[in-house]
């Protein structure tokens, strides 16, 4: 039997699949503290540059009490470009760690890497926390972001492939809702606890926990099911009188026709994803009112999303695709309204609350890209698919440090960018072909079925389609 039937027989969501849901979401948490650390501990306080009348050496002194890496060794001045690089250097480590994490979770098995991708995270972590110098500090997050990469692709692997297809929209919006969690659990965290070290320590600890919980977990061998015997159908396998074809790979997301386009929207759709939602939430310390409630609200912002994408991408009238374009294209048009209005009105309509919009709505968007992206691909070539737009997205998370840095050359540039990213990603989104209720490819010769949607459909990319297909038979 293929896979959908013997989930239909064992069972989509049962005991076992709940318990390795759960445990692997809740790791979501400490992802997320990992992800912003550098907002709080990266902190820049008031300073003043005093001179002396009688040497070229200046002095800065800190006019306001605050314990970050910024105060420790003096990152202002030509300095302060490196609080930003040891947040790219973060995403860079995302990006390795999805490069590496993803085929080698498909050679030795998922469980192993998780646990060893974790284990080694929570190391690093604690070399962050500890570091005696700049340079030590950022190799750290550089570990302890590819680590987070890894583990973070294998848990949303895994949570699909645990649950029937029907569970995979709420095994998704789980992930992203636990995560949205703990960037406010961290905030208000660092409200309490301000020595950076210190926070950095906590905040690392909850990994340890989290680990021993993965480790522990006992994982059950069936749900319950009376079904003693089940031989699954090889994803891809030749059917009696069918001709044998190529499988999946790499390769084909550019041979394919329709991969090729498919690939080259999503991957711009992930990275414009990317780069608003870290991009938004990196500035929170930089706007104003207190840092830790920003943090936490950026967090919080994002709970409300969630039922809107459960509630959109299931309706027959709004549909995965429409519902993802829609929600980029409110979060640029949020962005652009906060070009237009004064820093510190005063009112309930400002940059901070129009900014908190835009979060929402990417927030929204970047849950459905998840879930649309893993119907779009067939099962041979699904992981493939989902590795090549996460590093796309990991580009965006690079940047996304020093975007809000751009306030130097005109204060709504920031804005700017995230408004052209979002709309011209929403465009985009249109092109691709809807999924609701539409039983997932299992093969490259199923998604090129004419019963499929496809990408910007033309006679030119129906002729390459049939070429394709005549010269892989």
């Amino acid at each position: 039997m293929d896979i959908e039937t013997a989930f239909h027989t064992v069972g989509e969501f049962g005991p076992y699949q709940k318990r390795a849901v759960a445990a692997l979401v809740l790791v979501q948490v400490y992802m997320a503290c990992q992800s912003m650390l550098v907002v709080l501990v990266g902190y820049t306080p008031e300073y003043r540059v005093d001179q002396p009348a009688d040497g070229p050496s200046s002095h800065v002194t800190f006019t306001e009490e605050a314990d970050s890496i910024v105060t420790e060794w003096v990152l202002v001045k030509q300095q302060a470009y490196k609080v930003s690089l040891a947040g790219s250097l973060f995403f860079t480590g995302l990006l390795v760690g999805n490069v590496v994490f993803g085929p080698l979770s498909d050679k030795i098995g998922r469980r192993p890497v998780y646990l060893t991708g974790l284990l080694l995270e929570v190391i690093f972590g604690y070399v962050t926390a500890m570091a005696p110098s700049y340079e030590v500090f950022a190799a750290s997050r550089l570990l302890v972001g590819l680590m987070n990469g890894g583990i973070g692709l294998v848990c949303f692997v895994l949570t699909q492939e645990y649950v029937g297809k029907s569970y995979w929209a709420m095994t998704g919006t789980l992930n992203s809702m636990i995560f949205a969690v703990g960037i406010a659990l961290f905030g208000a965290l660092g409200y309490f606890i301000r020595p950076w070290r210190t926070l950095a320590m906590v905040a690392n600890s909850s990994g340890v926990l989290f680990f021993l919980m993965s480790v522990l977990l006992y994982m059950a061998a069936r749900n319950g099911s009376k079904a003693s015997h089940l031989m699954l159908q090889r994803v891809g396998a030749a059917k009696p009188g069918s001709p044998v074809r190529n499988g999946g790979g790499v390769l084909q997301l550019v041979l394919h026709p329709v991969l090729r386009l498919r690939t080259m929207v999503l991957m711009y759709v992930w990275y414009a994803c990317s780069l608003v939602y870290y991009g938004l939430t990196l500035g929170a310390g930089d706007t104003s009112g207190s840092r830790f409630v920003n943090v936490a609200m950026y967090g919080l912002v994002e709970l409300p999303a969630y039922p809107l994408c459960i509630y959109f991408i299931n309706q027959s009238w709004a549909g995965r695709r429409k519902s993802m374009a829609t929600f980029l294209c409110l979060a640029g048009c949020a962005c652009l309204c906060s070009t237009l209005i004064p820093e510190n009105t005063g009112t309930l309509l400002s940059v901070t609350s129009l900014a908190l919009l835009g979060k929402l709505m990417v927030s929204a968007a970047f849950n459905i890209a998840y879930v649309y992206t893993s119907e779009l691909y067939p099962t041979v070539i699904r992981n493939a698919g989902l590795g090549v737009c996460s590093m796309s997205c990991r580009v965006g998370g690079i940047l996304a440090p020093f975007v809000p840095s751009m306030r130097a050359l005109h204060a709504s540039m920031p804005f700017t960018v995230f408004c052209l990213s979002g709309l011209s990603a929403g465009c985009l989104g249109l092109l691709l072909p809807e999924t609701l209720n539409r039983p997932a490819a299992e093969t490259l010769e199923e998604l090129s079925s004419p019963s499929r949607g496809r990408v910007l459909e033309s006679k030119a990319l129906l002729y390459e389609d049939e070429r394709w297909k005549s010269n892989h038979t």
